[in-house]
């Protein structure tokens, strides 16, 4: 990151970024998300924020271990994600359509739209050079360096990451952790399920009102 801010300098990184605050709170929440999706994923959540936070979304991708290896299970083997690179150079358009409603995980029409709209326009060679990016890192070696105090939010039911990936993270961080199982199914419960996410973060931000 101390690269990328003496190249572009802060104000370059955050209009390469796409970054937008909202709100005029003197805390800053920084509401990132996951691969083949943008900030909009936040609008539900970001208008009651505002309210306490100066809320700062941006376009980007995370990292995360997908595959499975010995005594960790990361939600994917080997041949599933070589399968998911397949299709998705094959054709790109009938993956996204295949692949949505999978990580949406419950028969919500707008968020299979939304999700399949912001997915659906990626370049499809850059979407497929991510996904390996995405699929194949992994950084579990740097969890036992995050110190300050967690909380893993995770649906009870979600067909990209399995439940045991949240008690996975809470075992190798190094700071004390939390872990919260949302009774619903689903990748994207900021879309599918976000008043139940949003009782989640007040609780963790101390808000209660």
């Amino acid at each position: 990151m101390d690269t990328i801010c003496r190249s572009y300098g802060r104000e370059g990184i955050a209009k390469a970024l796409n970054a937008n605050v909202y709100g005029n709170g003197t805390q800053a929440l920084v509401l990132a998300h996951g691969f083949g999706s943008d900030q909009t994923e936040w609008h539900y959540l970001v208008p009651y924020f505002a309210y306490f936070f100066k809320v700062v979304v941006f376009d980007w991708f995370s990292l995360r271990m997908y595959l499975n290896t010995a005594g960790y299970n990361g939600g994917f083997e080997r041949w599933e994600v070589d399968e998911i690179f397949k299709e998705m150079g094959e054709n790109f358009t009938s993956w996204v359509q295949s692949f949505v409603p999978s990580a949406i995980g419950v028969n919500s029409t707008s968020a299979i739209s939304e999700f399949g709209h912001s997915l659906g326009r990626m370049n499809p060679k850059i979407a497929l050079s991510v996904a390996k990016t995405v699929f194949l890192s992994d950084l579990r070696t740097l969890l036992p360096q995050v110190l300050h105090p967690s909380t893993i939010i995770q649906s009870e039911k979600d067909r990209i990451v399995p439940e045991s990936v949240a008690f996975y993270m809470k075992s190798k961080l190094g700071g004390h952790a939390n872990v919260n199982i949302l009774k619903t199914q689903g990748h994207l419960p900021q879309l599918t399920a976000y008043p139940l996410l949003l009782e989640v973060l007040k609780s963790v931000l101390h808000i209660n009102k």
